[in-house]
């Protein structure tokens, strides 16, 4: 429940990021000694990765934002529907099962409605690696009773968890392995930098050709994440979507060059007060057109959020989604708070400055439940919004967080 036409002031400190935390949680599966990961986010997909690791068989331990696995065996080299329901991310574990245990059973992926996410992607490269994939009654199997061979490999379209499942197997396979047309994203870059504290041999992450030399076994690691980078642009948006001002602390500035660029463009005033913090002031704002892309281009896991501040935005913007279909569903719950946006095919055509009132809205996946709570924050009176555990699986506590700053914010049964 957010009562909005606040301005925030003051400081936010930004967590761990979750999308480079569950694939170093499924790298540990690599080796049998110990892996301590430091800035850990404690939200609901890292809770469910943490129960598919144990049920693997791995010993997870949780204290202060670390978590330890020691995967000493492997009992169980699957992922069960009954867990993976509702995470995207359970893919990730395909690759080091079958590295390390020649094969692997995993439930085809759950989490956000919005549109396909071809698994077939990590499925040819496992198999240009060697592994015999086959599909049946809602699972994916992989075996590779003789080891996995390097090999290159080239993605017919880029894919960030495609690439870590892919690098992830390929560290320990016989040979060298190329993957080109590799996602760059930061959270590959971070995977990479564990893996090869852990003893592999990779070369090129964060560019789109990754080099991996094979090697025999992988040993024990300490790595703390990368900062969350979708978390980090979240709140800068809420600074500027509200006419506050507000600086993001404990962010990799780096990471949001292309978010940054647009916020400026439409007027806000951003500044970098230390070297791992970005301060947002914004009083009148202009449309600006926006076309998500992959790394360093405009984040898709923004678009909802940078929709959210182009209704209060004076003109016309034209919002380009290109990484995913079905992820304007946010859209229509928008117009409900009295939004102006039309849709067209892949575009979002959105009018502004219209005055946002407070509405009864239905959050229909992770980010589209964070531009709603953003344009919450802008609208005139009481907004509730529903389905609020999508938002629980990518922020940790959003509602303290924004209350630190000023909002009025609460969680309701």
């Amino acid at each position: 429940m957010i009562r909005g036409g606040k301005p925030l002031e003051g400081e936010i400190a930004v967590g761990g990021a979750k999308n480079s935390a569950l694939p170093s949680l499924a790298a540990c599966l690599l080796t049998s000694e110990r892996v301590a990961l430091g800035r850990i986010p404690p939200v609901r997909d890292i809770a469910t990765m943490q129960k598919l690791l144990a049920h693997i068989g791995a010993r997870v331990t949780v204290a202060d934002g670390s978590v330890t696995v020691e995967a000493a065996k492997i009992k169980r080299p699957e992922a069960p529907y009954d867990l993976v329901k509702t995470m995207r991310a359970s893919s990730l574990v395909l690759g080091p099962l079958v590295a390390r245990c020649g094969r692997a059973r995993v439930s085809l992926p759950g989490g956000c409605a919005i549109g396909a996410r071809p698994i077939n992607l990590h499925l040819a490269g496992l198999e240009r690696l060697g592994a015999q994939v086959s599909q049946d009654r809602g699972y994916i199997e992989a075996v590779a009773p003789n080891g996995l061979e390097g090999a290159p490999f080239t993605f017919d379209r880029i894919s960030v968890t495609g690439t870590e499942d892919v690098m992830m197997a390929a560290v320990v396979a016989r040979g060298e392995t190329i993957i080109e047309n590799a996602a760059r994203e930061p959270e590959v870059v971070d995977v990479a930098a564990l893996l090869n504290k852990m003893g592999a041999s990779i070369e090129g992450a964060g560019t789109s050709t990754i080099r991996i030399e094979g090697v025999e076994k992988l040993h024990g690691a300490e790595h703390s994440i990368i900062p969350d980078r979708i978390e980090a642009g979240t709140f800068l948006v809420a600074g500027a979507i509200t006419h506050g001002d507000v600086t993001v602390t404990r962010c990799a500035p780096d990471h949001l060059r292309a978010l940054v660029e647009k916020l400026t463009q439409a007027g806000a005033h951003v500044t970098e007060p230390s070297p791992d913090s970005l301060r947002i002031r914004a009083r009148k704002l202009k449309s600006v057109d926006v076309k998500t892309e992959e790394h360093p281009g405009f984040a898709t896991d923004l678009q909802a959020q940078f929709m959210a501040l182009m209704t209060q935005s004076e003109g016309i913007s034209i919002i380009t989604e290109t990484i995913f279909e079905n992820r304007f569903m946010h859209a229509l719950e928008l117009a409900r708070m009295g939004a102006n946006i039309r849709l067209d095919g892949r575009q979002a055509i959105v009018a502004g400055a219209t005055r946002l009132s407070g509405a009864q809205v239905i959050a229909s996946d992770l980010r589209a439940s964070a531009s709603l709570v953003l344009a919450a924050l802008a609208a005139k009176g009481e907004t509730v919004i529903d389905r609020v555990y999508h938002i629980d699986r990518g922020y940790e506590k959003i509602e303290a967080k924004l209350k630190g700053v000023g909002a009025r914010i609460r969680r309701v049964k």
